[in-house]
């Protein structure tokens, strides 16, 4: 038989399993970046083995206003890429003409909406495949998909209530949904280097109390009275910015990211700092912990 027809490139792509039933299919070294999943059936089941290849972010910084953003790398499902593209008014380009890789690819039937996945449905996708790579061991390809199905219910408005919303929002600010330990790590330095600055400014006092004792002598009986004055501020601000106020102020936030009290005397400015930076804090430090397991768990 003639075999021409078979030479090309060595990988092998698939361009949808639409309609099809996913329980014994099983996807080996296989290129899936423009796979199309959405119709399929029991895609929890599927098996993905070998180094199957999925779509990718746009790579490079994108300008949203005076801000400029970039997304970090990991693994998306073409449905996704249609979405957003859509979304972003991306012009269609002509058959044949490559997709460049800062922009998101655009599907089929773009721009019209109702014929492209929207959210909850990119989700779902998401949920499902995230099983997949789960009972194959692939704990950070699982990361990826739990990833892209954060963003997508955070972005629904159908399903996902205002509340769960803002409260996706806040997990993706804050850690990128425990995942990004670099985003977790960044703000706990952001929130120890401010609540150091606020314990100089206004938590240390200018000098640690001395206590009072007062007496009295009432028919013979003596009876005296400790008290601590509560601590004081130094006035002029040159004054507070100095280096000994900055370690004690360092080891106040240290004790605090590790649930332990400083045991310094602090103005009751400082006290409310200290609890506040008692619960941030920590808070930040396990959600960097968690991403980091979650990147490297196996």
């Amino acid at each position: 038989m003639d075999e021409s027809v078979l030479s090309g490139p060595a990988a092998v792509r698939v361009a949808s399993v639409q309609g099809v039933d996913a329980a014994f299919l099983v996807l080996t070294d296989l290129d899936l970046s423009d796979c199309l999943f959405s119709g399929a059936f029991h895609l929890d089941q599927l098996r993905l083995e070998g180094r199957c290849a999925f779509a990718t972010v746009p790579t490079g910084w994108r300008r949203r206003g005076m801000r400029l953003t970039r997304w970090t790398r990991r693994r998306t499902l073409a449905e996704e890429h249609h979405w957003r593209a859509q979304t972003d008014c991306q012009p269609a380009l002509p058959a044949g003409h490559p997709v460049s890789p800062a922009l998101w690819r655009f599907g089929p039937h773009h721009p019209d909406p109702g014929l492209t996945p929207d959210p909850e449905d990119v989700a779902a996708l998401y949920r499902q495949l995230r099983k997949a790579f789960e009972d194959g061991r692939n704990e950070p390809g699982a990361a990826d998909f739990y990833y892209g199905e954060c963003e997508m219910r955070r972005h629904d408005r159908t399903s996902t209530s205002t509340g769960e919303r803002r409260l996706l929002w806040g997990y993706w600010l804050l850690s990128g949904y425990g995942l990004r330990a670099s985003r977790a790590m960044g703000w706990l330095l952001a929130a120890m280097a401010t609540t150091t600055l606020a314990l100089m400014l206004w938590g240390l006092p200018s000098h640690d109390p001395a206590p009072a004792t007062t007496g009295s002598l009432t028919h013979g009986k003596i009876t005296l009275n400790t008290e601590t004055s509560d601590p004081a501020l130094i006035g002029p601000w040159r004054q507070r910015l100095t280096g000994p106020r900055a370690e004690k102020a360092t080891r106040v936030v240290v004790n605090s990211v590790v649930f332990r009290s400083s045991g310094q005397n602090l103005t009751t400015t400082g006290t409310y700092i200290e609890m506040a930076s008692r619960l941030l804090e920590p808070t930040l430090l396990a959600l960097a912990a968690l991403a980091v397991r979650g990147r490297i768990k196996r």
